[in-house]
């Protein structure tokens, strides 16, 4: 079995802050692999009608366990009220470590009526980061990852399978969205998702979307909403501060795996003109991995200059992040733009290619270029 040693390390990260950890990610991203590896829990499969009787009644199950013991429930969703479960090990069972998975936020379904604010720490388990490509999945080649993508099933696969994508596209909507969100237009919504993995790396513009999936403006959103909930989409915010030449209502939409985009594309080949926009979505998850959400931006003016992506780090510092394949073919001048009206904060290269970290000089401005394990 391959030990994903980064998200152990997370899960026991996060238990040593609170007793209940939510693990979420879209489904077949590793949620139940990663969970068996955790050593001597008790796992539960909320999916079984076995399960869900002897989770009846909470407290009579919770009371049997020992102390400081761990308990996986996976796919807790399925409970009829999983909140007032975990509600109950957060309050009257604490030295119990729980892990609960599901494919999306706390927040997504009517079934959960407590968010558990203060109770939980949250995980978002995204598709197989770079960084942990080589070691421990074995793979080492960069277009392999950028076109079959990050589901280890999809990933370790010998060729790119066009049937995984599609059912997966498929099970999505039947399992996640109509299930857990109640939106019947299965037409509609798949034409949406579809034209967004076409798009995905681009600045939203809803009235472009509506007409283009024939749903109505308020659709489009309350189906974009649906797939941020679900992991599917992330919507990154422009970063922004009362400049008048800077963007600050446009977010940009990036899909959840880069083997979904160049499925939806048709492409089976990786070009050069390919890799920087594949390459994103990487360095952003491997940002996500490290960051809170709400401190990820990226960065344009009206003079269509741009900063892929920005790290908030305090009040005054901002890290700006540009990902290249080729860290020699950098064009500094939108960094010298934002620096202008940013001056604090770290000017990193993100880049395949390399090994240690290091810095290089662009007239007046230095840069560090690292890896995405470089990334701190």
């Amino acid at each position: 079995m391959i030990s994903r040693t980064i998200w152990l390390n997370r899960i026991e990260q996060a238990w040593a802050r609170r007793s209940i950890v939510w693990l979420s990610g879209v489904r077949r991203v590793g949620k139940t692999t990663l969970s068996r590896m955790l050593p001597d829990a008790l796992y539960m499969n909320c999916d079984l009608p076995s399960t869900l009787r002897a989770l009846e009644d909470p407290e009579l199950f919770l009371g049997s366990q020992e102390p400081d013991s761990v308990l996986i429930l996976d796919e807790v969703h399925h409970l009829d009220d999983p909140s007032r479960l975990l509600k109950i090990a957060a309050d009257e069972y604490p030295r119990l470590k729980v892990l609960a998975t599901g494919s999306s936020t706390l927040a997504a379904t009517r079934k959960f009526r407590d968010s558990l604010t203060g109770r939980k720490q949250a995980i978002h388990l995204c598709p197989v980061l770079w960084e942990e490509c080589e070691e421990p999945f074995g793979v080492r080649n960069l277009d392999r990852r950028l076109l079959h993508g990050g589901l280890p099933e999809a990933l370790l696969a010998a060729d790119k399978q066009p049937s995984l994508f599609n059912e997966w596209i498929d099970s999505f909507y039947a399992r996640d969205i109509q299930e857990l969100f109640g939106i019947r237009n299965r037409q509609g919504f798949l034409a949406l998702f579809r034209l967004l993995l076409r798009q995905s790396g681009g600045q939203l513009d809803y009235g472009r979307l509506a007409s283009l999936s024939e749903l109505s403006r308020p659709t489009v959103k309350a189906h974009i909403e649906a797939m941020q909930i679900a992991h599917a989409l992330y919507l990154l915010s422009p970063f922004h501060g009362g400049g008048k030449r800077e963007i600050t209502r446009r977010p940009k939409c990036y899909a959840f795996d880069t083997g979904f985009v160049t499925f939806e594309k048709g492409w089976d080949t990786i070009r050069d003109d390919d890799r920087g926009l594949l390459w994103e979505h990487l360095v952003l998850d491997a940002l996500r991995f490290r960051f809170d959400d709400a401190d990820l931006f990226y960065w344009q003016d009206k003079s269509r200059r741009e900063v892929d992506f920005v790290v908030r780090r305090g009040r005054d510092q901002v890290d700006a992040v540009e990902c290249k394949i080729n860290p020699d073919k950098l064009n500094p001048e939108p960094i010298r733009a934002f620096r202008a009206l940013y001056p604090k904060g770290e000017n990193l290269v993100v880049t395949p290619t390399a090994e240690q970290p290091y810095r290089i000089r662009k007239g007046e401005m230095v840069f560090t270029v690292c890896s995405t394990r470089g990334i701190s």
